[in-house]
């Protein structure tokens, strides 16, 4: 028979952290804080399987009705109460819990097991009616909005009108005999919307609530989070039963949320928030502001000094930061959650590194415990110092980083402005689940309420969104699109700036520069080369973004562009003169003219790259890209026959002319690359007589240099062995001139299928492989990499596509193809170097794969060499790890 339900107490637990596919995560670590003397109110978990069933089925096996019948049971015994009981009644919360936390996203319900005959025995018991009925209106309304879809205002907007009515301020001024009014009005809202009476019978409450949260994996907000956040559509989630302690009780009863080291910035000090006289909800939805957590040993010490010990113990158990959930009922401290914390980029990188030298994890647990995000988080633009800015409002500090944007009061604003490359800044009252696609497509979040732990700092943190929230001074004006803050009014679609380092809003649009790695980084990085066997390179095409990719830890540069080196001011005519030209004499004179330039540039390379190989990607791109565009040729020839100019008219209409006769149907697959060398040699040759004199010159001075000519294009072998001679004609003619000797290489980029296919042929004549993804993947799939905007997005919606093939290598088609060529490459060159130089050597999937069929090295721009440097580590002791 199989376990679908299982228990967790103080004397009675079936799981333990280790569970957390069956239990979810919430659900284990209840038990595993239960296993460990934890104070926990006991309750049982529906396993994330019956979930699945659920949803395939539309029903679950008896036999789960029956297991959580006994659990029921169970609970009654162990609390002395029974469900629905109209004397004493027992009263339960029911919580979601997937394997992988997912704050917010899937639903609670609170207080089940009130009854219109219960509430009045609850009252008795506790000799407290206010409180009774505060519990009944609560359930209605997040029973209602959870479990029966009665949108959640309609409730909210009868307590402003009640508080109107009496003239107070605050849910908790409210007298017992205005919560119970409030019920009333609630069920009535219920028999309006739904056609049926708000149910009597708890046992149908629970029931309805359990098929509820498992429905909630598949509302929009859970599946957008799942989506942005790698989570797989198919675990499901599992569903918490927990006996009800209470928050509202009074001023010795509270509910908090807390981190066990500050989430934002990772100082080992404990740090949360706690609300006195009210439920778990109440912190996390902002709708009162919260006290932090070091103000409440003066209100309730004991339970303070328990809560601080506990923590204490919790994170030297788990080994890593923990959040945790409680509830303090009249002075007794309950624990109802403890996780792994989710925490800024910054901050993941000091725990990694200080729970080291603490000596609760080792490096390479450091190391696995930050991933990739971060990396690049942490190297996302900060408000430039020297920036005049004027600060209009200060919040909460939540998620650290700096934004500029565009206001927008509402997600679907963010989402559309997003689709057309419009960058925002959502401004919200707080925000709730239901925002969580446009907070992913805006630049950052502010919000009027809301703590240090409500979610939009939650989400915000683990998306790595800067987040102000909590800016109480804000007016939003919904009606009119406006916000107003200390005598400013900021219309919709003006600019500005949120700093979620320190909490300000600054009018308009402030310069940004780039963050720095800072000493945590380094060692973390440090650590990551000592364990990786992946060398990672740079994309680099000039000295300034060579020397910052040194900085960064690149290894070489394993891919320069030559054809950046053309486009600019001082070049451009020559480069135009040389295509112009009619025979080789003339393209001979205008290339003579971009020879000292071209060696200017390696020169500099070469020199950030001291003792580095630098692989010199030879002119790639079809001529007619350095010519102007055809219309505005069309433009200014009409503008010249109109001023009578002749002595211009008859050059621009040659360019036109050449404009023409370049023009090729489709260019990406038309005369580029080697082909283009083959036809012209003196184009190749002007590069690598640049290349080897500026080696020479170097070399000359002391200095190491480790030049790689790469051929771009090579699909017959025939196109790399002629381009191969000609380089090396050029190249031994430079070192006698010089009287020099330089170790070179001359390799080729492995970018066209037939390239892999034939491999073996090709590594003949090849000192060494490089993968250019980027075409590989458009001459693989078909598709043009300038186009598939049109038309990828829609794919990936229908699901014909789960990554975009430019963004993340396609390991099934592209990917086999790279190791038929990787095979037949090294069946001749047993030690043939093989990289990768397309933009997915900085995307971690790709690196993990790149890692796994054998490649050499990854390149990928300076600011993605850091990734690179921890992906590959990562790679590295996840290979190792499979093998044992």
């Amino acid at each position: 028979m199989s376990k679908f339900v299982y228990f967790f107490g103080k004397d009675v637990t079936d799981g333990k952290s280790s569970m957390k596919d069956l239990l979810g995560g919430k659900g284990a670590n209840l038990a595993e804080m239960a296993n460990l003397g934890v104070p926990v109110p006991p309750g049982f978990t529906i396993s994330t399987e019956v979930c699945v069933l659920y949803l395939k089925e539309g029903k679950y096996p008896e036999e789960v009705l029956r297991q959580v019948e006994e659990a029921i049971d169970k609970l009654e015994k162990l609390n002395g109460k029974k469900l629905g009981d109209p004397e004493d009644p027992l009263l339960v919360s029911v919580r979601s819990g997937a394997r992988v936390s997912m704050p917010g996203m899937m639903d609670t319900v609170l207080n089940l097991g009130l009854t219109d005959k219960s509430v009045i025995g609850l009252a008795n018991k506790v000799n407290d009616e206010r409180f009774a009925y505060d519990c009944y209106r609560r359930f209605i309304a997040m029973f209602g909005d959870v479990v029966l879809g009665v949108e959640f205002r309609k409730f909210d907007s009868l307590i402003d009108d009640k508080k109107k009515e009496l003239g107070v301020k605050s849910d908790t001024d409210l007298d017992s005999k205005a919560l119970q009014e409030l019920a009333e009005r609630f069920k009535e809202v219920i028999k309006l919307e739904k056609g049926f009476e708000f149910p009597q019978d708890p046992k149908v409450q629970l029931q309805m609530a359990i098929n509820a949260v498992f429905d909630s994996w598949n509302n929009q907000r859970a599946i957008t989070y799942r989506k942005l956040n790698a989570i797989d559509d198919s675990w499901g989630t599992a569903v918490n039963v927990q006996t009800m302690v209470y928050g509202n009780r009074g001023n010795t009863s509270g509910t908090g949320v807390a981190f066990t080291r500050n989430p934002s910035t990772g100082e080992k000090k404990f740090f949360g928030e706690y609300l006195i006289n009210a439920q778990g909800e109440d912190v996390v939805a902002g709708i009162r502001t919260p006290d932090y957590i070091d103000t409440l040993g003066n209100k309730i010490p004991e339970a303070y000094a328990q809560l601080v010990d506990i923590c204490q113990k919790l994170e030297a158990h788990f080994k890593d930061m923990q959040d945790i959930e409680f509830t303090i009922q009249e002075g007794k401290l309950y624990m109802l959650q403890t996780r792994t914390g989710k925490r800024t980029a910054a901050a993941a990188v000091k725990i990694a590194t200080e729970m080291v030298a603490e000596g609760l994890i080792n490096k390479e647990t450091a190391v696995k415990r930050v991933n990739a995000e971060h990396i690049d988080l942490l190297l996302h633009p900060r408000i430039d110092p020297k920036a005049k800015l004027e600060v209009i409002a200060k919040g909460l500090p939540a998620s650290p980083g700096a934004a500029v944007g565009k206001v927008v009061f509402t997600a679907e604003d963010a989402e559309e402005m997003a689709e057309n490359g419009e960058k925002t800044i959502l401004v919200r009252t707080e925000t709730s689940p239901e925002d969580i696609g446009g907070m992913a497509a805006a630049q950052g979040v502010l919000t009027v309420r809301g703590g240090m732990t409500s979610h939009a700092a939650v989400v915000g943190r683990g998306m790595g969104k800067p987040c102000v929230v909590g800016c109480g001074e804000i007016s939003i004006d919904m009606k009119n699109a406006l916000f107003m803050v200390n005598g400013f009014t900021i219309k919709e679609h003006d600019y500005i700036t949120i700093d979620g380092s320190v909490g300000s809003v600054i009018i308009g649009k402030v310069d940004l520069i780039d963050a720095e790695i800072n000493e945590d980084l380094k060692k973390l990085l440090i650590w990551a080369d000592k364990i990786r066997t992946l060398g990672v390179r740079t994309n680099a095409d000039n000295p300034a973004d060579a020397a910052l990719a040194r900085e960064l830890g690149a290894e070489g540069i394993g891919l320069c562009r030559t054809e950046h080196m053309f486009f600019g001011e001082d070049r451009i005519p020559a480069v135009r003169e040389m295509i112009m030209a009619e025979d080789e004499k003339s393209r001979k004179k205008a290339l003579k003219k971009l020879l000292p330039m071209q060696k200017e540039d390696f020169l500099g390379i070469f020199r950030s790259m001291e003792g580095l190989p630098v692989t010199i990607r030879l002119l790639d791109p079809p001529l007619h890209e350095f010519l102007p565009d055809k219309e505005e040729l069309d433009t200014k020839l009409r503008e010249l026959e109109t001023s009578g100019d002749c002595g211009k008219i008859d050059g621009v209409k040659k360019v036109i002319q050449r404009v023409v006769s370049l023009k090729e149907l489709n260019p990406m697959l038309g005369h580029r690359g080697c082909r283009l060398g083959i036809t012209y040699p003196e184009i190749y040759n002007m590069q690598v007589r640049a290349i080897m004199e500026a080696a020479c010159e170097l070399t000359a001075e002391g200095m190491e240099v480790v030049p790689e000519i790469m051929i771009p294009l090579v699909g017959i072998v025939k196109e790399l062995s002629l381009s191969r001679e000609e380089v090396c004609k050029t190249a031994e003619a430079v070192m006698a001139e010089k009287g020099m000797k330089i170790d070179y290489k001359v390799g080729t980029m492995i970018e066209l299928p037939r390239a892999a296919i034939v491999a073996d042929q090709i590594a003949k004549e090849a000192d060494f492989f490089s993968f250019g993804t980027n075409d590989l993947t458009q001459t693989t799939f078909g598709f043009s990499r300038d186009d598939v905007s049109k038309f990828v997005p829609i794919y990936q919606k229908a699901g014909i596509l789960e990554h975009d093939p430019f963004a993340v290598l396609d390991q099934e088609g592209v990917g086999e193809i790279m190791k038929i060529g990787i095979s037949k490459g090294r069946s001749v060159k047993p030690k043939l170097k093989m990289g990768i130089c397309g933009e997915h050597g900085g995307e971690p999937k790709s690196i993990a794969f790149a890692h796994e069929i054998g490649i050499d090295y990854v390149s990928c721009s300076p600011y993605r060499v850091p990734i690179a440097r921890l992906v590959a580590a990562q790679s590295t002791m996840e290979m190792r790890d499979a093998k044992k």
